[in-house]
């Protein structure tokens, strides 16, 4: 008579014959106010949530099997501090939804993950950390941390230090093994206070709104928003999105550390396709972060940013408190100046509805706390 996996699971339990195991709950929670010195014409003082950091609340836990292998898991909600709702849209463990296998070679994962921009590339991004409005324009090259769905990921160990990693984003279509697919592929290389690393990502049929995202009313040859006799602009993806048939990201950064002070910089470039038409945007990235004291850090720099006929340049500056290893506060200004003679009045970072003028301010004060 056959024995049902319950049952043989309720034995090992009984017996005591199981590997050991462990499970951590853990989260960040992001909380402050936020000025905008022109969203849509206006002044916005608010109080916003999850902004440098996004809040979030997690369970992770591995397994030893033996021989060096472990099963390991990561289920990770995000969420709003001061509404209550999720995030990601609305999914309970939108950030992240993983489980895998580990060994001395490294690790292979299946799930929703972020991909190699994130992993490699994102930790060169001071100006982002210095303040979530300097991440780069309309996070098209999403190095802010952007997850994918149905992946496949592998990341290895660290040989004389070097990593690399591949991962691929099934798109579940039925007859369409392209559509709604990903893939992306990084190394790493790190050694004493040196770090490099090189990714290249590309996502099929990508969900953008243009208009929010970098403020331009056309976009690969379609209208994205219009402009109305009364001065307000009327998004016209702001509900349904416009589909890119493709995204490719090529990105590089490098950061080395002395004993306070760390510089760094990244390039990447994005590459987008829709019919017959594309474009490119280019982003420029170079960054200081410097402790005053050990509880006090100063973080900031510069991004300049290309996309077909416009340009924007935008210094970022911040500052952090460290009351303890756990909470600390943060203050932040970034300033955003688009080109002149076009269509190219964003909101700074990917954060803040378009200005109304070629020019914004953003700034925030807020404190984290982490569990």
């Amino acid at each position: 008579m056959k024995r049902s996996l319950l049952g043989v699971a309720l034995t090992l339990l009984a017996s005591g014959t199981y590997a050991q195991g462990s499970v951590t709950l853990y989260g960040i929670i992001d909380a402050g106010l936020t000025y905008v010195s022109n969203e849509g014409g206006h002044r916005l003082f608010e109080a916003q949530d999850g902004a440098n950091f996004g809040n979030r609340i997690g369970f992770k836990g591995t397994e030893d099997l033996g021989g060096g292998m472990k099963a390991l898991f990561v289920l990770e909600n995000g969420f709003s501090l001061n509404t209550g709702v999720m995030r990601q849209g609305g999914l309970e463990f939108g950030r992240q939804a993983f489980v895998g296998l580990s060994n001395p070679y490294g690790t292979l994962t299946l799930g929703r993950q972020y991909d190699f921009i994130y992993d490699y590339i994102t930790p060169f991004n001071l100006n982002g950390y210095a303040s979530v409005y300097s991440g780069h324009m309309g996070d098209f090259d999403r190095i802010a941390g952007d997850q994918l769905n149905n992946t496949v990921k592998f990341q290895s160990a660290t040989y004389g230090g070097f990593s690399f990693g591949v991962m691929y984003g099934f798109g579940n279509v039925s007859g369409d093994f392209h559509e709604d697919s990903s893939w992306s592929a990084g190394i790493g290389y790190k050694m004493n206070g040196f770090s490099a690393a090189a990714v290249y990502t590309r996502v099929n049929d990508v969900e953008l709104d243009p208009y929010a995202q970098i403020g331009v009313t056309s976009f690969l040859g379609q209208t994205m928003a219009t402009r109305n006799a009364d001065g307000t602009v009327t998004d016209l993806d702001s509900s349904t999105y416009f589909t890119v048939d493709r995204e490719s990201i090529a990105a590089v950064g490098a950061s080395y550390s002395f004993v306070k002070l760390t510089l760094a910089g990244n390039f990447t470039s994005t590459h987008l396709n829709h019919a017959s038409n594309s474009a490119t945007m280019n982003v420029c990235e170079l960054g200081a972060m410097y402790f005053i004291t050990p509880s006090v850090i100063a973080l900031g720099g510069y991004e300049y940013t290309t996309f077909a006929s416009r340009h924007w340049n935008q210094p970022t500056f911040g500052m952090q408190y460290l009351l303890s290893k756990r909470t600390w506060l943060y203050a932040n200004v970034s300033y955003l100046r688009a080109s002149s003679g076009v269509d190219a009045n964003q909101g700074a970072g990917f954060y803040s509805v378009p200005s109304s003028t070629r020019t914004q301010t953003v700034s925030r004060v807020a404190m984290i706390h982490t569990f």
